[in-house]
């Protein structure tokens, strides 16, 4: 890796850990800019996946006050990603690297739908304020299992996802939501790096360079990312999206 590709990783941590704690999709930036260094896609995921654990940590810490009397909550859905994330890391394990590969650019052109979609789920959410559960019950815990799984596998937009359901279904503020979110991203990643950093082959200098990264953009983001523009945000977000899907088809 030349000192131009690192510093290209770094500042792609720096943008994921901010919009990883603001909405989510962050992996959307990193994982095409570690293909475009050279890495194969699985030690890209692996690698892309340890490294932006810190970020989605420092987002949590920047949001602390919005966790303030949600502990419960965070230890039943805590729990569940957790158990998800393991399941979406041993489903990475198992399946070989071309189902990898063939999987994964529809799960990025699923993410980048949901990025485009989601000031419109946000209207559906305070639609739906009267009608959710103050907790989520058991239909939320099971979501969040399933999306677990999916960010132990692969990770895009699972931010997304977890604020979409947790909006659907649990009474609560936005705000405080997404605090939960980043808390259980942070859950996901991590229980599913423990297994990658045992049994998979992970990129260590690119996990450096991530973590560096999105750790100030996890602060960054807690901190300014409600101002920035999110038409802007999006727009950034699908346009390196489409450019992993195209580098996945054409390689």
């Amino acid at each position: 890796m030349t000192a131009l590709e690192a510093v290209a990783v770094v500042l792609a941590g720096v943008f994921a850990g901010g919009i990883n704690t603001v909405v989510g999709s962050g992996t959307l930036v990193t994982f095409p800019v570690l293909l475009a260094v050279g890495y194969p896609p699985v030690v890209a995921n692996v690698s892309n996946g340890i490294g932006l654990v810190p970020g989605s940590v420092s987002g949590a810490v920047g949001y602390r006050r919005e966790l303030t009397g949600q502990i419960g909550r965070l230890l039943r859905l805590g729990s569940a990603a957790m158990l998800g994330g393991i399941a979406g890391a041993v489903l990475l394990l198992v399946l070989p690297p071309s189902a990898f590969e063939t999987i994964v650019p529809a799960l990025i052109m699923l993410a980048l739908v949901l990025v485009v979609l989601q000031p419109w789920l946000a209207r559906k959410l305070a639609a739906t304020q009267e009608d959710r559960h103050p907790h989520g019950g058991l239909p939320l815990l099971l979501a969040i299992v399933g999306t677990g799984v999916y960010g132990g596998y692969f990770g895009a937009a699972q931010g997304v996802l977890m604020l979409a359901l947790m909006g659907i279904l649990m009474d609560e503020t936005l705000q405080r939501i997404n605090a939960v979110k980043n808390v259980l991203a942070s859950l996901v990643n991590l229980t599913s790096g423990l297994v990658f950093v045992f049994v998979a082959d992970v990129a260590w200098l690119a996990v450096l360079l991530l973590t560096v990264g999105s750790i100030a953009g996890g602060l960054l983001g807690a901190r300014v990312g409600r101002r920035l523009p999110a038409a802007w945000l999006r727009g950034v977000i699908v346009v390196v999206g489409m450019a992993a899907v195209v580098q996945l088809l054409a390689g």
